[in-house]
């Protein structure tokens, strides 16, 4: 086995130059703990629109190192199942779980402003990475991480006894929480969540931190960090732009079949106030999830070529198709929900607000609904089921029960 004590350093040198960085406390930890461990039995790497699978007992070890100190994310499970070590050429599949890039990680567990003897909840444990971390840095007594995959959950606690650390390891569905071992000083999620959980919120200690990634498309969340109050609710901000892959019991299920049949009976057409085109961009993309959430953008092509996009609700059985013409889009909309015009609404108050960044989105968590707004307006009570938005202060609310 290689020694990689100066890859560690060369990757805390890194980390620092890039800013993720910031303490000696946790830059002692990046020094410590070697990544190479978790990321067991192997990896895929993407090359030519499929993954390669790359084992650490079929690697060069210094070629192993050297892949497991590179500043991107790793990918370790395909398909909710499938690891390295089970195929032995390039194969196609979707990413379940992986190791994330460790600017990501230490950027998120700097903003976690954790003090000495602080509980730590952390939901996702992934390879173990980032709890091997916090047990450095905190003790391994004082960090309790949870895993819904069994098979990620039993290799990352594997790894986490090698490296020398026997944490609290929990195999369950994070979006509870483990109340077993509450109240946390702080809860920090490795996966994106539609909303805080409010089982998060109950589990945290008063003036305790929570940090998560809210929304479910990949190129339009936030990083919510936001502070438990003594009255049980919880409010922050949006601190920065962050891409997780989504809990699992979240993840939506990808629209397929047949699209035309899918939106063959419009009830409204009309021009669009704004280009659809702009749901490509991160904060545009924000908006639509807190707009329509349950929207997913999908994009299809005609046997002829022509490109086709479309705003998709299974949920509410609603869509929204969009068709470019000279003089810019039309939008056909379809079934319960028109997803468009809220979209749009928000999007139009976007602009005329100057199009802020995410970072200037606030966030109010209670038991009974998730208030976001933009600017200074006060937080007022509703008790609509359904998302609203209200144009003139940039502000959205969904109640939970």
């Amino acid at each position: 086995m290689i020694d990689s004590a100066s890859e560690r350093r060369v990757l805390a040198d890194r980390l620092v130059q890039a800013g993720a960085l910031k303490s000696p406390a946790w830059r002692a930890a990046v020094e410590a703990v070697p990544r190479e461990l978790f990321l067991n039995p192997g990896v895929f790497l993407h090359e030519g629109g499929q993954w390669r699978p790359v084992t650490a007992v079929g690697s060069d070890p210094a070629e192993w190192v050297r892949i497991a100190y590179t500043p991107d994310t790793l990918t370790t499970q395909l398909d909710g199942h499938l690891t390295a070590d089970q195929v032995s050429g390039p194969v196609a599949g979707l990413p379940t779980s992986s190791s994330t890039t460790p600017g990501l990680v230490l950027s998120m567990i700097e903003s976690l402003d954790v003090e000495d003897g602080h509980q730590v909840l952390e939901i996702g444990t992934g390879t173990g990475y980032s709890a091997a971390l916090m047990c450095h840095r905190l003790g391994e007594d004082n960090v309790t991480t949870i895993e819904v995959d069994p098979g990620v959950a039993a290799r990352a606690d594997a790894a986490l006894e090698t490296a020398g650390y026997s944490t609290w390891t929990v195999t369950g569905d994070g979006l509870l929480g483990h109340p077993r071992r509450a109240p946390y000083d702080r809860v920090v999620a490795t996966c994106a969540v539609r909303r805080i959980p409010y089982a998060w919120v109950r589990q945290t200690k008063p003036g305790g931190i929570i940090l998560a990634t809210v929304g479910s498309w990949a190129n339009g969340a936030g990083l919510a960090q936001v502070t438990v109050n003594e009255d049980g609710t919880a409010e922050g901000r949006i601190i920065g732009r962050a891409s997780f892959m989504q809990a699992r019991s979240q993840a939506a299920t990808p629209v397929a079949g047949d699209l035309s049949a899918r939106t063959a009976y419009a009830d409204s057409e009309r021009q669009t106030k704004v280009s659809p085109l702009m749901m490509d961009e991160w904060m545009p993309a924000f908006l639509t999830q807190l707009a329509a959430p349950g929207a997913q953008l999908v994009r299809a092509a005609t046997s002829e070529g022509a490109q086709l996009l479309y705003l998709f609700d299974p949920e509410r059985e609603s869509f929204a198709e969009f068709v470019a013409d000279g003089s810019g889009w039309r939008v056909r909309q379809g079934g319960p929900v028109a997803l468009w015009d809220a979209v749009e609404d928000a999007l139009t108050a976007w602009q005329t607000a100057g199009g802020p960044d995410i970072t200037a989105v606030r966030l109010h968590i209670s038991k009974e609904c998730h208030t976001y707004w933009i600017g200074g307006q006060q937080i007022t009570t509703r008790t609509s089921s359904h998302w609203i938005g209200d144009k003139s202060a940039l502000r959205w609310q969904h109640q939970l029960a």
